[in-house]
């Protein structure tokens, strides 16, 4: 595999958005297995891959086994390998964990690609003789990878990113409640103190009722215990009961209900879909690398 895959900027692709969308294209291959790689991208990775599974297959060649027959069937939906007769599917390789994929151009028949496990987080090369398809097959799997990227913004992957940014200020604001509310503690701590102070200080055995004590503001510190209210009452009832403090919106130090992003109403996604989401934000980022060239995921680069 030592020949650089290389793409027009147009991507001339070989089938129909609809057929990889609403359908899927199938292949015929012997599968030749599966290695963990250290790496998700890179031709030398895959070719070590490839000379150690081939060495291994020639081992069980020796003692009379034959490759497996597959069935490969690409899609917007992922990579799916299937026994043929029973179409049993023996691994299901979603494309925004597919990262590097590549064709032998001295040995036609030869690709493989690289995909992390859904299980087990590992990089696995899976390794094929597709019977002189390798090249088809490598643009099929990169034209589904361009379409289920596109299909993942427009289904809300673009919102990823904000909420990421959402949650980061909704932390900041957290912080600085806590932050504020450890500042208003410390003030109550000093007014008690200057109340002491103001108490020990002042002459015994006056009888003139004192004012209330300020705070250094020259204040009346707030107090949490409800005063009875000498209002009259009107008609015969008593005006409404003043609300404790502990059924109070909580509001922030400027007085406004803090912002919570993630209450917002329909819009929102559960905590499992967020997290698919941001997995597939992640594998998307990383690009899918056809034998060295990387597809743009920016849709607006004219570049790529």
């Amino acid at each position: 595999m030592n020949r650089a895959f290389s793409r027009k900027k147009d991507k001339t692709w070989m089938h129909t958005p609809e057929a990889l969308s609403k359908h899927y294209i199938p292949y015929n291959a012997k599968f030749l297995g599966s290695t963990e790689v250290e790496q998700p991208k890179g031709t030398e990775v895959v070719r070590d891959a490839v000379r150690k599974l081939k060495f291994a297959r020639h081992i069980k060649k020796s003692e009379g086994q034959k490759i497996p027959k597959v069935e490969l069937q690409i899609s917007i939906y992922g990579v799916k390998i299937l026994e043929p007769k029973t179409k049993e599917v023996q691994h299901n390789c979603q494309l925004h964990r597919i990262s590097f994929c590549a064709d032998d151009k001295t040995d036609k028949r030869i690709f493989t690609f690289i995909c992390k496990d859904s299980e087990s987080n590992k990089h696995l090369c899976y390794v094929f003789d597709s019977e002189k398809c390798a090249e088809e097959i490598t643009l099929t799997i990169g034209q589904a990878f361009d379409l289920a990227y596109r299909k993942f913004l427009e289904s809300g992957g673009k919102d990823v990113e904000t909420r990421k940014q959402i949650a980061g200020l909704q932390k900041r604001i957290q912080d600085l409640e806590t932050e504020n509310m450890e500042l208003k503690n410390k003030v109550q701590d000093l007014e008690s103190q200057l109340r002491t102070t103001q108490v020990s200080t002042s002459p015994a055995g006056t009888g003139t009722p004192k004012s209330p004590s300020t705070d250094i503001f020259d204040m009346v510190p707030f107090s949490p215990v409800s005063h009875t209210s000498s209002t009259p009452t009107r008609n015969g009832t008593q005006p409404p009961p003043v609300p404790s403090r502990a059924t109070e919106i909580k509001r922030d130090l400027f007085g406004a209900e803090p912002f919570d992003p993630f209450n917002c109403g329909a819009g929102d996604f559960p905590p499992d879909i967020q997290s698919k989401l941001e997995e597939m934000q992640e594998g998307f980022k990383m690009g899918l690398t056809l034998e060295g060239t990387v597809f743009c995921l920016d849709p607006l680069d004219s570049r790529c």
